[in-house]
C-alpha cells in the first residue's frame, strides 16, 4: 500500500503543456501573415502604435503606483490601470485640440500666404534672369504675371496627387491612434494564462514581438539623444562662432529629438528640415547644415545598427543587408519596420534553439 501511494501522481499545479508541432507550425504562419498584412496594407503605424500604447500604459500604471506612499489609501490595482489607459487615449486628442487652437490663425491665412508665396517665386526667378547667361533666361518666363501663372497651372495639375497624399497621412494619422487605443486596451486587459493549445502558441509569438519592440524602441532613444546632442552643438555653438544663427532652434533640436525616435526616416525627416531653414538664412548657412549632416547626421546608419545590434545580437552588416532589402521591397515603410522584424525573426529562431 506504501508503494502504490509513493507512485501516485502529484497533484501540484505545473506549467501548460506544450502545444503541438502543427500548432506552433499555424502560430508561425499567422504571425508571418499578419506582419505581412501590415506591410502590404501600410497598417505599420497603428502596429508600432499599438506597441507604444501597451508600453506606454503599462510604464505609467507602475509610475502611479509607485507615487502612491499610503498603501492603505491607494487606489486599486485595476483603477490605476483603468486611470493610465484613459490618459493615454486622451492625450493625443488634447494635443491636437491645443494644436489647432494655435494653427487656426494660420488656417484662416493659409489664402494669403499662398499669394505672398507665388509673389515670392516670381521674384526669385525675374532675379535669376539677371544673373543666369541668356540662352538659360531665355527659357525663363518674361514677367511675374507668367511665372505667376505657370506655378498656379502646375499647383492646379498637382492639386491630385497632393490629395490623394494628403488623404494617405490622415488615414496614416487615423491607423496610428487607433493603433494606440488598441495597445492601451491590452495593457490593461485581465491577465490570465491561456490553456488553449494555439491561443498559448499566438501569446508567444506576440510576447516575442512586444520583446523586440521594446529592445528597438529602448536602442533608438539612445540614437536620438546621441543625434539631439550632436545638433544642438552645431546649432548653439558651432554656427554662433561663425556668426550664422538659424532661427527656431529650440524647435529644431526638439524636432531631432522626437523624429529621432523613428530609425532612419525620421533622421531624414530632420535633414531635409534643418537645410531647407538653413538656405532661408543664406547659401553658406545651407551649406554648412549640408555639410554637418553629411559628415555627422549620415553616421546614424551605421550607428543605428550598432546601437540596435548590440541590444538585439545582431551584426551591423546583418541590419543594414535587411533595412536594404526591406526598402526595396516596402519603400520607406521597410526601413522602419525592419529592424523591429528582424530583431523578431532572430528571436523566434534564439527560442526555437535554431541559432
Amino acid at each position: 500500500m506504501g508503494q502504490n501511494s509513493s507512485q501516485l501522481p502529484s497533484i501540484c499545479p505545473s506549467s501548460p503543456p506544450t502545444p503541438p508541432r502543427g500548432v506552433v507550425i499555424a502560430s508561425y504562419l499567422l504571425m508571418a501573415g499578419a506582419l505581412l498584412l501590415v506591410m502590404w496594407r501600410g497598417l505599420l503605424p497603428g502596429l508600432l502604435c499599438a506597441c507604444v500604447g501597451f508600453l506606454l500604459t503599462r510604464a505609467l500604471a507602475g509610475g502611479i503606483t509607485r507615487l502612491q506612499r499610503r498603501p492603505s489609501g491607494a487606489m486599486p490595482e485595476r483603477w490605476v490601470q483603468n486611470l493610465a489607459a484613459g490618459i493615454i487615449m486622451l492625450a493625443p486628442l488634447l494635443l491636437l485640440t491645443g494644436a489647432l487652437t494655435h494653427t487656426r490663425s494660420y488656417i484662416v491665412d493659409a489664402p494669403q500666404q499662398y499669394r505672398e508665396l507665388l509673389d515670392y517665386l516670381a521674384r526669385t526667378v525675374l532675379e535669376l534672369r539677371d544673373k543666369l547667361p541668356h540662352d538659360l533666361t531665355a527659357q525663363l518666363p518674361q514677367g511675374a504675371a507668367e511665372i505667376q501663372h505657370i506655378i498656379a497651372n502646375y499647383l492646379a495639375n498637382k492639386a491630385g496627387t497632393l490629395a490623394m497624399a494628403g488623404k494617405a497621412w490622415l488615414a496614416g494619422v487615423l491607423h496610428a491612434y487607433v493603433g494606440l487605443l488598441i495597445g492601451a486596451l491590452a495593457a490593461v486587459r485581465p491577465r490570465t494564462v491561456p490553456h488553449h493549445p494555439l491561443t498559448q502558441a499566438l501569446h508567444r509569438r506576440v510576447t516575442l514581438l512586444g520583446e523586440s519592440f521594446r529592445q528597438i524602441v529602448a536602442a533608438q532613444f539612445w540614437i536620438a539623444l546621441f543625434n539631439t546632442l550632436l545638433t544642438a552643438l552645431f546649432l548653439l555653438i558651432i554656427l554662433p562662432v561663425w556668426d550664422l544663427s538659424l532661427p527656431y532652434t529650440p524647435a529644431l533640436i526638439t524636432l531631432t529629438f522626437v523624429a529621432g525616435m523613428i530609425p532612419i526616416v525620421g533622421n531624414l525627416l530632420c535633414n531635409v528640415v534643418l537645410t531647407v531653414v538653413g538656405l532661408s538664412v543664406s547659401p553658406i548657412a545651407a551649406a554648412a547644415c549640408l555639410a554637418f549632416l553629411i559628415l555627422i547626421h549620415k553616421a546614424e546608419y551605421v550607428i543605428n545598427a550598432k546601437v540596435i545590434g548590440q541590444r538585439t545580437h545582431m551584426a551591423v552588416w546583418e541590419l543594414l543587408s535587411v533595412m536594404f532589402v526591406a526598402e526595396s521591397v516596402f519603400g520607406p515603410a521597410g526601413l522602419v519596420a525592419a529592424p523591429l522584424f528582424y530583431a523578431y525573426l532572430k528571436k523566434e529562431l534564439h527560442d526555437a534553439r535554431m541559432i
